[in-house]
């Protein structure tokens, strides 16, 4: 018949299954989605062993970072280490066998930390630093430089990575006792940080747009409503129905101190029907438990704030070269100078309220959530036009900023300084204690190499270290942690390393991935305490 909708167009779209690369990468899909896991695939790490005669290489270390960054499929990694297997390695190092005995130590373990995945590629340099690294762009390939224990290549290395902007981060085990630290670029931004779902929710109550009020004028009298219906109206708009009352009132002021919030709480209660029929309004009680974090004024990150200072962010500082984050970071400043708030984020948060009531107000949050972006794109469209930029930036990648403008952050290393000094001036604890005895260890094992530490002895920690007790105490805890460096000789605890291969190889995926914040200092780990800590 006319107008009759044939059969076949009722058929709805064939579901996808997920890929057997979606199955097999799941759980870490859900992390850091697909935009980290491409990310983490184009990467291509590179591991340096210190070449050392005394084993404190924390080659161990440098195997299970790998291990935990093959397995979520880094796309390449490469092993740089000279040495070749000896009887102690065997004794820690997984990711060697038997029959690796006097082979080359970078070769064996890289064969065998390929076989965890398929999907990644290992390379293996055996040559010692000096004949390799000299070479014409021989540090090119490589976006994560990672460095194991003490090598005169280090100042080359970080040197490099300053000019480049290439992450570093450097590790170190000796017996029970493991550090890292982190040398970042002078400028490294991220977007997606990963904040809590509650920071991120901007309803703009205090400055709602055409449609959003449009939705709340059409309800008309609310006090004349059924009980359905009352007792599913939204709680959003049950707040701004009643901030338009209390600002009618109230010199069209909103509330704004906690007096004042917890009075227009208080005002909000008390329009709810304390006697309906139609199964109570849980809608008004969840407007009077939103009152104090959602009356406020739309939210900008302090990492934000920072951003927008920096130079780089400026129209001056803006080229044809410069990375996609800080032209669409300048396109969203220009966007705040304009209207005072930051591209709205669009989500909703659940509540109680009809389908179609949700739906509507969904609806309305990103259809202005789109409007924005369109307005940041415009934006960074004309910036590459007037720029002449070879390519345009992704939508998507516009888009995600916006959504994740007010939690950016950016880390930032004035001057491209080196990895951190010890240079601290440590609260009393044995955390920092047993970082300056490796540091020292360090130092007193490779007295030639070029430092990027400042090396502490036990007198300068003496004087430095705040005591919370007696100096006795204090020094019972000095006198412990370097016992145990001594002791150890330089050797590494296979169970040490792997926790800190753990623990090193997060940040490296936090790094690679350019999410999530990284640690800012250096991690030290106590594996007699059990306990790490920042300093």
């Amino acid at each position: 018949m006319e107008g009759e909708v044939a059969p076949r167009e009722l058929t709805p779209p064939p579901i996808q299954a997920p890929t057997a690369k979606e199955k097999k990468y799941d759980r870490q899909l859900r992390l850091w989605a697909a935009a980290g896991q491409r990310a983490l695939e184009e990467s291509h790490v590179l591991l340096v062993v210190g070449e050392d005669e005394e084993g404190s290489s924390s080659s161990v270390a440098g195997a299970e970072t790998l291990k935990n960054l093959i397995l979520p499929s880094i796309g390449n990694f490469t092993i740089a280490d000279a040495a070749t297997v000896r009887d102690e390695d065997l004794g820690v190092n997984f990711f060697l066998e038997d029959s690796s005995l006097g082979k080359s130590r970078a070769e064996e373990t890289k064969r065998l930390l390929e076989e965890l995945n398929p999907d990644v590629t290992g390379h293996a340099i055996s040559e010692s630093l000096s004949e390799w690294l000299p070479r014409y762009d021989s540090l090119k390939p490589y976006n994560l430089f990672i460095i194991c224990g003490a090598t005169q290549a280090i100042h080359s290395i970080c040197t490099y990575a300053s000019k480049y902007g290439v992450p570093v981060i450097h590790i170190q085990c000796v017996g029970f006792y493991a550090a890292f630290s982190i040398q970042l670029p002078e400028e490294f931004p991220i977007v997606d940080t990963h904040p809590d779902p509650e920071t991120t929710q901007d309803l703009r109550l205090l400055q709602p747009w055409k449609e959003l009020t449009d939705m709340v004028q059409e309800l008309g009298d609310i006090s004349k409503m059924s009980n359905h219906d009352h007792g599913h109206i939204p709680y959003l708009v049950i707040l701004l129905y009643y901030l338009k009352e209390w600002q009618d009132t109230h010199d069209g002021q909103a509330p704004s101190t906690f007096k004042e919030k917890t009075a227009f709480r208080d005002f909000v209660r008390d329009k709810a029907r304390t006697s309906n029929p139609e199964g109570g309004e849980e809608n008004f009680d969840e407007a009077c438990a939103a009152v104090l974090k959602s009356i406020s004024e739309p939210p900008v990150g302090s990492g934000c704030k920072d951003m927008f200072a920096l130079d780089s962010c400026s129209y001056a500082s803006i080229t044809a070269e410069s990375a996609n984050f800080w032209v669409i970071a300048h396109s969203i400043r220009q966007f705040y100078e304009k209207h005072g708030v930051l591209p709205l984020p669009g989500s909703v948060p659940d509540m109680k309220a009809t389908s179609e009531g949700y739906i509507k107000l969904q609806n309305i949050y990103k259809s202005k959530a789109r409007k924005d972006v369109a307005e940041v794109t415009d934006t960074v469209r004309s910036l590459e036009k007037s720029l002449s930029r070879a390519s345009p930036i992704d939508s998507a990648e516009i888009e995600a900023f916006c959504k994740n403008a007010s939690h950016v952050r950016v880390l930032t290393n004035p001057g491209n300084k080196p990895l951190p000094t010890a240079r601290f001036m440590f609260k009393a604890s044995v955390d920092p204690i047993a970082y300056v005895a490796l540091k020292a260890a360090l130092e007193l094992d490779f007295n030639d190499m070029v430092p990027i530490y400042i090396a502490l002895n036990q007198q300068y920690l003496s004087q430095n270290v705040e005591s919370w007790t007696s100096d006795e105490e204090k020094q019972g805890l000095i006198d412990k942690c370097t016992e145990e460096v001594r002791r150890a000789k330089g050797a590494e605890m296979h169970n040490i390393s792997s926790v800190t291969g753990g623990m090193v190889a997060q940040e490296a995926i936090k790094l690679l991935t350019r999410q999530y914040v990284p640690v800012e200092g250096v991690c030290v780990f106590d594996g007699i305490r059990a306990k790490a800590g920042v300093v």
